[in-house]
């Protein structure tokens, strides 16, 4: 993580949860962290945000002359499996679709032979207020989501956003997949 001491990091989704773990992790690492966050829940916001950050990201990259650096989307789970519940359904399709923007950027940077990488974060359950969002009318149901098994942390997150980072520059993480050991999918 020296290498990083200094260098700016943009961290959407600083103000809760994992965002703002990642947000910690990287200031103690010594980076200097610009957070974002939004006030809006729509869940559109999955690819259009992903989008638009890393496009802006990767332009603001290239106007600074910087080629190593590092675009990591916080993905999930479900952007690998689609699980059998109605109201996960159209987050999975969501997901799936960071899964591939991000490995489409992954092959534009290799073509503009960049050496800036892209790396998706995959987690599975992990104890947020994501389950309290999605079933919004059924507060016992998302409290007992978190209930039935030993779930991630934030900080576990952050840390895998660490490892990502302390690679050789030389080595590209494409995704880390990460759930609970007693999760079923």
């Amino acid at each position: 993580m020296e290498r990083w001491k200094g260098r700016v990091a943009l961290v959407t989704g600083a103000s809760v949860g994992i965002g703002a773990a990642v947000t910690r992790a990287l200031v103690q690492h010594g980076m200097k962290v610009v957070g974002c966050a939004r006030s809006v829940d729509k869940i559109e916001v999955n690819v259009l945000a992903v989008s638009i950050c890393t496009r802006e990201a990767y332009h603001s990259m290239r106007e600074r002359n910087v080629d190593d650096g590092h675009i990591i989307n916080i993905n999930s789970m479900s952007g690998h499996r689609v699980v059998p519940t109605t109201v996960m359904h159209f987050y999975s399709a969501t997901k799936y679709a960071v899964t591939a923007l991000t490995e489409g950027l992954r092959q534009e940077l290799r073509e503009e032979k960049s050496h800036i990488r892209a790396t998706s974060i995959s987690p599975g359950l992990v104890e947020t207020g994501f389950a309290f969002k999605l079933l919004d009318n059924d507060p016992e149901k998302a409290a007992a989501t978190y209930e039935s098994i030993k779930c991630l942390k934030a900080e576990d997150i952050a840390s895998s956003v660490l490892y990502v980072l302390s690679a050789p520059p030389h080595v590209q993480i494409g995704d880390i997949q990460l759930r609970p050991t007693e999760q079923i999918s």
